[in-house]
């Protein structure tokens, strides 16, 4: 028995070896995911619960990333895009501002403005033709912030400037109708003048020559009333001229060189003066076959009773009548047919476009309307009382006549008379030595008219620098 015992030594040795058997089983479980029991298995559940958290992180934390990148590039695409659609905008109202200022150039005319306007146009076409190319090629702005920055000033820049240019516009619309105002009051006074002179003639002889009384008749019928409806006529001959010379001014026309064109070499003696030589213009038109019947060699009969009774009837009939009236109710009387010939003689077609930067006015007229502008009324007026002048002429029996003097003829008192005063009490300096003392006629601004043994003075411009010629 006592040899069957082993001693403490052997047994306490044994023990050592399991004990370290059973630590390496343990940590090959723990290696292979043998699951142990007691507390080691809740540390084992810990810690692989704590590795696949931090792997679920990493794995949401990628996702994350991509997600984010995802955003941002969109972000950046619409952001582009919107550059895109900002510097389209912009590029398209600068090509309207560059519209509006090519149209403002070209009334007044101003080639350098319209260079410029031009240039700006084709310049924003161009950047047009850029970004579609951009868009179809998916080439996105680097820096669409500072894109939308710029294109916003760019846009602002456009609107201001077409703002501006619809101001002038304004501007000169206004300055004519303050023209016209002007025109009407100065023709209002002169109306109230000539009704006082009327009345103090009517105060003194009992009687007044108006041309408008509805009571007049044929037969009693002589000068004085032609002399004053003549008056009349003059008058509004000079309003449509003084118009005429406002639309000038407005289409920056040079008034010296056109009134040269006119009458070249004629000295004037204030710049005021040269009003004159576009009032013969238009006289020399609006009277142009003056002695013919209707202004035409249609009939070249003798006239008789019935013909004068004809014309004087013609007269009345529409002297109380508006001119735009008759003629919309009458598109084919020989009166239309005399504005609108007289209408395209008067106004050029670069005179016309000039004023209008169009050619519209003369278009509506060639085809029979008259339209609704300032110009176009002023001219109907002076039309008409052409027209009525022409038929009280050839109310009388005999006929009244029309004669004008040319340049360089000697002045006389019985057939003509100055505008202007000017001419017999200044001389020009050049001429101080000169022997002549009497002025010549430069040119006549009104013609004159016979009737019977009565002779109605024409008005003519008189300047030292014409040759004296004798009248004939």
């Amino acid at each position: 028995m006592m040899e069957s015992v082993k001693p403490l030594d052997v047994v306490a040795s044994g023990k050592g070896k399991l004990r370290r058997t059973f630590a390496k089983v343990i940590n090959i479980k723990k290696l292979t995911g043998v699951v142990p029991e007691g507390n080691k298995v809740e540390r084992v559940k810990k810690s692989q619960e704590k590795v696949k958290l931090d792997k679920d992180l990493v794995k949401n934390a990628a996702n994350l990333s991509e997600s984010f990148d995802k955003l941002e590039e969109e972000y950046e695409k619409r952001l582009a895009m919107e550059a895109l659609l900002a510097k389209l905008f912009a590029t398209i109202s600068s090509i309207k501002s560059g519209y509006a200022q090519l149209q403002y150039a070209q009334s007044p005319y101003d080639p350098n403005g319209i260079q410029k306007a031009d240039n700006l146009v084709v310049a924003e076409l161009k950047t047009l033709s850029e970004l579609k190319q951009s868009f179809l090629k998916n080439q996105l702005d680097p820096n669409p912030d500072r894109t939308l920055v710029l294109a916003e000033i760019q846009e602002l820049r456009s609107v201001l400037k077409t703002y501006e240019i619809t101001g002038k516009k304004l501007e000169c619309q206004l300055k004519l109708k303050e023209s016209e105002i002007i025109f009407l009051k100065e023709k209002f006074q002169e109306s109230m003048s000539q009704n006082k002179l009327m009345e103090k003639r009517l105060n003194q002889s009992g009687q007044l020559c108006n041309p408008l009384d509805h009571n007049l008749h044929l037969s009693a019928l002589n000068p004085t009333h032609f002399v004053t409806y003549l008056h009349h006529t003059v008058k509004s001959i000079r309003g449509f001229v003084k118009l005429m010379i406002e639309q000038m001014k407005l289409a920056a026309w040079d008034i010296d060189m056109a009134a040269d064109s006119i009458h070249p070499e004629v000295f004037y003696y204030k710049q005021d003066h040269k009003c004159f030589a576009f009032e013969h213009y238009v006289c020399k038109i609006m009277f142009e076959a003056f002695h013919l019947p209707y202004f035409s060699n249609e009939s070249s009969k003798k006239k008789s009773r019935e013909d004068r009774e004809m014309f004087f009837e013609r007269f009345t009939e529409l002297r109380s009548m508006k001119p735009k009236e008759y003629l919309a109710s009458r598109p084919k009387s020989r009166l239309a047919k005399f504005c609108r010939g007289k209408y395209l003689q008067l106004i050029h077609p670069k005179m016309e476009h000039a004023f209008f930067g169009h050619m519209h006015l003369r278009n509506q007229v060639t085809a029979g309307a008259f339209p609704e502008t300032s110009l176009c009324t002023a001219f109907l007026e002076m039309a008409k009382r052409v027209w009525l002048l022409h038929c009280l002429a050839f109310s009388f029996d005999p006929e009244a006549s029309i004669f004008q003097v040319s340049r360089g003829c000697r002045f006389s008192e019985v057939y003509m008379k100055s505008v202007t005063e000017d001419a017999f009490f200044s001389r020009p300096e050049e001429e101080e030595s000169s022997s002549e003392t009497e002025p010549g006629v430069a040119f006549t601004v009104v013609p004159g008219f016979r009737i019977g043994k009565t002779s109605i003075q024409c008005e003519v411009y008189l300047s030292r620098s014409c040759q004296r010629r004798p009248i004939r």
